[in-house]
């Protein structure tokens, strides 16, 4: 059980017998009132967003989420493969658990699968990765008086935003939580 002076972002809850993650929490302490806890909730599974007020004095049960280092292997009909590379062990997950770390995912690619008791939930990437540039437009010198930037495809489909001196054919540096380009990576 944890109490609400525990709560962080991103800790895992289960409610009402439902598992959830803390988007935010806030701490209000209105008059006479008793103090009260508003928190927004991403429930894991149905993937949807609530906002629900509690006591202070609440209690909650935290969810004991286990992460294990696995290889995406393969996508094939609509499930997507991982691998354990210490013990070999497979385990498919469908594109709604994967949901947007697909734009990162590369075939051999190591990330953690998020799993809940038997069940998977998820998985977690690296705070950044290293994806070639398949398609861009040629950016000219003296196009802006400041800087610039223009739409860069990457080989996994994703698309950013880069400088203009980033041609077909780079690797860059990608943050996975904001899709943001944060450098060009020597070859």
């Amino acid at each position: 059980m944890i109490s609400q002076g525990d709560l962080k972002r991103g800790m895992a809850i289960e409610l009402d017998g439902k598992l959830y993650t803390v988007i935010s929490y806030d701490h209000n302490k209105v008059g006479r009132g008793s103090a009260q806890i508003r928190m927004k909730l991403h429930d894991v599974r149905a993937g949807h967003t609530i906002d629900r007020t509690f006591q202070a004095s609440e209690k909650f049960v935290r969810a004991r989420i286990d992460r294990s280092p696995m290889q995406f292997l393969y996508e094939e009909n609509g499930l997507y493969y991982f691998m354990n590379a210490e013990t070999y062990d497979q385990i498919a997950l469908t594109k709604e658990t994967v949901g947007d770390a697909l734009d990162y995912l590369r075939e051999t690619e190591t990330c953690d699968v998020l799993t809940y008791g038997d069940e998977a939930i998820g998985i977690e990437l690296p705070t950044s990765v290293n994806l070639k540039v398949v398609e861009t437009e040629p950016g000219f010198k003296g196009d802006t008086a400041t800087g610039g930037n223009k739409p860069a495809r990457l080989e996994t489909g994703l698309t950013v935003q880069v400088p203009l001196f980033i041609k077909e054919g780079d690797t860059l540096k990608v943050d996975t939580r904001t899709a943001e380009y944060l450098e060009r990576v020597a070859q």
